[in-house]
Order: C-alpha cells, then structure tokens, then sequence
C-alpha cells in the first residue's frame, strides 16, 4: 500500500514563506549531497555561510519581525519557532570557529526538522487564527522584505562521474 503525499495548500500572503522553506530544504538537500561527496569543509562552510547571508537570516527577520507580532504573546508555536531560529543561528555562526562533518548533519537536520514544523504547524496555526486584514498586512510586510538570494556558482553537489 502506498501512502499518497499531497501538497500543503498555503494561503497567498504566506506562499512566500512557503517558497523560501522550499529554498531551504533544497540548502538541506545540497548539504548532504555535499556531504555524501566528500566535499571539503571548506566549501561547506563558504557556502553555509553565503546561504545564511543571502537567504536564512533575512527568513528568520521576516519570521521574527513580521509574523510573531500578530501571535498571542507567549504563543507556543512561537516560542518554539524563536528557540529553533536561535539553535540554528548559533550554529551556523560557530562554523567560524568550530566546523566538522557533523556541524554540517546536525545543521542539516535542525534546519530540515524547523521547516517542517513551520509548515506542518505554524503556519496552518496562522491561517486559522488570523483574520484576512491581519495576514493582508502580513503579506503586504513581506512584499517590503523580499529574501533575495542570488546565485551560488560552486555547484559541489553535483555528482562528478
């Protein structure tokens, strides 16, 4: 028996979000094929380090700034959210000092396992919680802080054969 796996519908004030974790999960992705590969940690980490300028940070402010001032003070969902952008953050910023293989397949997994609760949880949390002023605004936030991350020409996760 196989199990069919739809696609979350996302309301449009939050489909940038949604596309933004698809970048992220695709970062996840190109880690662990770098990974796999034997890539040096050199290259893992300038390209960690890149991604995080170009596109996870400027993510955690619209998050952070724009999304949580419409929750309930104290929110879990939100708590939670913040925690993790926390763990990742100073992950990410202790690669300066201290990157190994494993910094990168625990970065992997916090990041993959954060997307999925934002998409599992919080934003359906929102979604129906929120009014359509409230997520109006919210996109309407989000169109002034667009992430747009440019293009990263080391393409080490492609297989060499």
């Amino acid at each position: 028996m196989t199990v069919e796996i739809k696609p979350i519908k996302r309301s449009k004030e939050l489909t940038q979000l949604s596309r933004e974790h698809h970048d992220g999960l695709l970062f996840v992705w190109k880690l662990r094929e770098g990974l796999k590969q034997k890539v040096t940690i050199a290259r893992l980490k300038q390209y960690t380090i890149w991604f995080w300028q170009q596109h996870i940070k400027p993510h955690f402010f619209q998050e952070e700034k724009i999304l949580v001032p419409h929750m309930p003070a104290n929110n879990p969902l939100a708590v939670q959210m913040k925690k993790e952008h926390d763990c990742i953050r100073e992950l990410i910023l202790s690669l300066d000092k201290n990157a190994e293989t494993t910094s990168f397949i625990h970065l992997a997994d916090l990041l993959n396992n954060h997307i999925r609760f934002e998409e599992r949880q919080l934003f359906p949390f929102l979604e129906q919680s929120l009014s359509c002023e409230e997520l109006n605004i919210i996109y309407l936030q989000l169109e002034k802080h667009p992430v747009c991350a440019g293009i990263w020409e080391d393409e080490f996760w492609v297989k060499k054969n």
